[in-house]
């Protein structure tokens, strides 16, 4: 596929082909309606941060039986992220460009605190609930999630042992086990 060198570019290298495939858009309409390929990420981003959904879809509002399998749910998202070792590097360049760019920054404070402020709540369910132990820290044990979470899935892309589901769902599980009440555990599971 030829691309015109001054068309901007994605991290994994597509322009606005790329990502007017996902819309059915053309790329006039887009650089019509935003200006420019950073405008467009900009948007996705206020967007993102604004309602949590990163384009997945992911439910925010859907109650599951169990808190603890709502929060454990969380690593599916996650697992997106990495389908393959490909899609892992294409988001962590993603996250780069994220970090680097003061506004898109902005954007992934206020999504990162939205996402440990839902950890927080779940945990919170999980006690009252039964399934954690009364003296949960939640606050302390949503922190160790989010730094799971981030830290298992770099961890995968280095060393890409098995499907990076598995990965973040069994390092998940090892920072929940010394909280769950008894016999919490298998049912959970």
């Amino acid at each position: 596929m030829s691309r015109n060198r001054d068309e901007p570019t994605t991290p994994e290298g597509g322009g606005y082909g790329c990502i007017r495939g996902y819309g059915a858009v053309t790329a006039g309409a887009l650089v019509q309606r935003f200006g420019s390929k950073r405008e467009l990420v900009r948007a996705q981003a206020r967007y993102a941060a604004a309602t949590g959904d990163i384009g997945f879809g992911a439910p925010r509002t859907a109650r599951l039986s169990s808190p603890l399998r709502a929060l454990r749910a969380v690593t599916a998202v996650h697992a997106k992220l990495a389908e393959s070792p490909c899609a892992a590097l294409r988001n962590l360049a993603y996250l780069q460009n994220d970090l680097a760019d003061p506004v898109l920054r902005r954007h992934l404070l206020r999504l990162g605190r939205a996402a440990r402020a839902r950890y927080e709540q779940l945990l919170a369910d999980a006690v009252l609930s039964g399934e954690l132990r009364a003296d949960t820290d939640v606050r302390a044990l949503a922190r160790m999630i989010e730094v799971t979470l981030g830290g298992s899935y770099l961890a995968w892309t280095l060393y890409r042992e098995g499907p990076a589901a598995t990965h973040l769902r069994k390092d998940l599980d090892a920072t929940l086990r010394p909280y769950l009440r008894r016999g919490v555990e298998r049912a959970g599971s």
